[in-house]
């Protein structure tokens, strides 16, 4: 099919972009990637009045470290993080270039962004976990001036966030490093969206595991995460025994849907067996992609 008919708008600085979508109806939508947007304009199921281009907005399109935080730009695309060889990125985050390589195919890793897809916000997406896994900072700029907004405040439904109107997001902070972190997925074929996934982090501190985080996706209709199941993995020996033990947490804890790609059980014994992985490749004994 073909998208119904929209204006299209061309920016090439993050002001421009605000001050346009002030300008326009709340129809109007950004297209950075477009790897979401497109194919859901194509079958009718977004039909926005206009279209604000972003992508000549080169300000945004960057990866900086900024003490132990690390900055990355909306406007970064996948296949970048993948890529790169910038010390700022390995150095304490190489989850997120590991985490890229399970991005759909290589054409949507070249196209798509970080920004446009923390804004999508599909509760499979690999930087929606990854956000709420690094306790990421999303930032925003609007007709106030800029935002800042915890992950754990971002993701409020399925595909929705707490952006405001007139909004673009600018730029994702993930706060410090975690050298301890991996994310596995499950999909009936590679590049497809993953019927679960999991990503841990945590610190090692002589073998024990402090700071723990656990996501899932794929089980409900945001990224998930429980403060309940981080607790299980807290102060105990960063092992075969303790990952297990998470994981059989998990599948009590969660409440995944049934759809045609499974049923709920099904999607119980996949966060387990996604989370036992994630925990092995996080402390270097099991394989990384």
């Amino acid at each position: 099919m073909k998208p119904a008919a929209f204006e299209y708008h061309r920016v090439f600085t993050a002001a421009e972009a605000v001050e346009l979508l002030g300008e326009l109806d709340e129809d109007a939508k950004v297209l950075a990637g477009g790897q979401s947007l497109a194919p859901m304009m194509n079958f009718r199921l977004a039909r926005p009045s206009a279209l604000v281009d972003v992508n000549g907005v080169r300000e945004l399109d960057y990866i900086r470290r900024d003490g132990d935080a690390l900055r990355i730009g909306a406007l970064t695309r996948h296949r970048t993080i993948e890529t790169s060889t910038d010390a700022a990125l390995h150095d304490g985050f190489a989850v997120l270039p590991r985490a890229a390589k399970h991005i759909g195919h290589y054409p949507i890793r070249t196209r798509g962004t970080m920004g446009g897809s923390i804004a999508h916000s599909d509760p499979s997406a690999e930087w929606c976990l990854i956000a709420l896994l690094l306790d990421a900072e999303i930032v925003t700029l609007g007709p106030d001036g800029s935002r800042v907004t915890a992950a754990a405040d971002w993701f409020t439904g399925f595909m929705t966030t707490s952006i405001e109107p007139g909004e673009i997001v600018t730029e994702v902070r993930f706060p410090r490093p975690r050298g301890n972190a991996a994310l596995t997925e499950y999909a009936q074929r590679r590049g497809d969206f993953a019927i679960c996934s999991a990503a841990v982090a945590y610190d090692d501190v002589d073998g024990v595991i402090t700071n723990p985080a656990v996501v899932l996706g794929g089980v409900a209709s945001e990224p998930f995460r429980s403060a309940e199941l981080d607790a299980v993995a807290a102060d105990r020996p960063a092992e075969s025994a303790t990952f297990r033990a998470v994981a059989r947490a998990a599948a009590e804890l969660i409440d995944p849907p049934s759809d045609l790609h499974g049923d709920a059980s099904y999607r119980r014994s996949l966060a387990a067996t996604m989370i036992e992985r994630a925990f092995a490749e996080a402390t270097g004994t099991g394989d990384r992609p």
